[in-house]
């Protein structure tokens, strides 16, 4: 009952995490424009991985998508990939989760080929949280980078604090959404052990004799010298062993004596 508690827990948590990472990455708001000590509050300005936009006073916005790829700087591409390969290896793992539950049986599908698909969504889930995380902390070193570069422009007067971006919601949301992505490829993982059969675990290894089925039985046994061929006596009650003649043979009565 545990196992399926964690494997449902795991994968609803994971595809709240996979959710995250695709609203985080259609978002616009990956940076915004800094307002502090800013007197022009016409214009707010704030760019996503797609396109930036520009927002007036009156309420009218206006976005423009990047119509180049080559343009761009290659940490901002980089985060691009990462966001996208956290969200293709998380829906790849929500199908291999669906149809691993332990509560789903489809045919005759075994305890541990369900095991190995848990555990293989498990990891996919890890590396799309992984993924994830990792660009958009890439994305916040640059903001922090520019940030502090603008700032220091502005006090030299060389650089107008217009320019200045900060951290934008679709950051807040895409951290949370691979840490969730993380939690539940961990639960799937966990998951996997208590699939597994308890025949497999433990297997003991029988060796079987080649050739003819042969059976050996153990006990003490008397070594001959292969010359003499061993003589088979049987004692019972009313026998008696014949008596031995001067040359070692052995005398029987014969059915004169009885007479």
């Amino acid at each position: 009952m545990s196992t399926t508690i964690c494997q449902v827990m795991g994968f609803i948590v994971s595809s709240l995490g996979v959710a995250g990472c695709i609203v985080s990455t259609s978002m616009d708001m990956w940076s915004t424009q800094d307002l502090y000590d800013n007197p022009v509050t016409a214009v707010f300005q704030y760019q996503g991985l797609w396109r930036s936009c520009v927002r007036q006073s009156s309420g009218f916005t206006e976005c423009r998508p990047y119509f180049t790829i080559l343009g761009l700087p290659a940490m901002f591409q980089a985060v691009r990939a990462l966001m996208i390969v956290g969200i293709v290896l998380g829906i790849l793992g929500l199908l291999v989760c669906i149809f691993a539950l332990k509560c789903i049986r489809i045919g005759s599908m075994e305890d541990s080929a369900k095991a190995n698909m848990t555990l293989t969504s498990g990891i996919m889930f890890i590396i799309a949280g992984l993924c994830a995380i990792t660009g958009v902390s890439v994305f916040a070193n640059m903001l922090v980078t520019n940030f502090w570069m603008s700032t220091a422009n502005m006090y030299q007067g060389m650089q107008n604090v217009q320019n200045r971006y900060t951290f934008g919601s679709a950051l807040f949301v895409g951290w949370v959404a691979g840490g969730l992505a993380l939690v539940g490829g961990i639960l799937m993982c966990l998951a996997c052990r208590g699939l597994i059969p308890e025949e497999s675990r433990y297997k003991a290894v029988s060796y079987n004799a080649s050739g003819r089925n042969i059976s050996y039985r153990t006990g003490p046994y008397k070594v001959g010298s292969g010359y003499e061929p061993e003589t088979k006596t049987r004692k019972g009650a009313g026998y008696e062993e014949a008596p031995r003649s001067e040359d070692g043979r052995r005398s029987y009565p014969s059915k004169y004596d009885y007479v």
